[in-house]
């Protein structure tokens, strides 16, 4: 029986991207969550690095509880879907008041006290 050589094929384009079902499992302790009312944002040309904090009324220190890096155009649609939750939550429960913004919309609520 004589050899057969098959010619080579061409690469075959790949099947168009549409929707995909992830399977996501979240393990118990991330899952309960972590309590963060400050977030510190810094960036570079590559990454967005955002540091959520836990501050408390009358503790000059505060502990950053989680650190998420992104992409800015990952952040970009992070900040697109967290503006459409807000518009959702805003159109079945009122608008959320933003008591204690002051006008340079760079501080919420309490701070913390000055250190010595």
């Amino acid at each position: 029986m004589a050899d057969q050589k098959t010619s080579p094929q061409p690469p075959r384009p790949m099947p168009p991207m549409g929707p995909q079902q992830l399977n996501i499992s979240i393990d118990e302790t991330v899952g309960e969550g972590i309590y963060a009312n400050l977030v510190l944002i810094a960036h570079t040309a590559a990454e967005f690095v955002m540091d959520f904090a836990r501050v408390m009324p009358g503790v000059p220190k505060a502990k950053v509880q989680s650190r998420i890096i992104m992409t800015p155009q990952h952040l970009k649609g992070f900040a697109k879907a967290i503006q459409e939750n807000v518009k959702l939550y805003e159109d079945r429960f009122g608008e959320i008041k933003l008591e204690g913004l002051h006008q340079d919309n760079r501080e919420y609520g309490f701070r913390p006290p000055d250190n010595p």
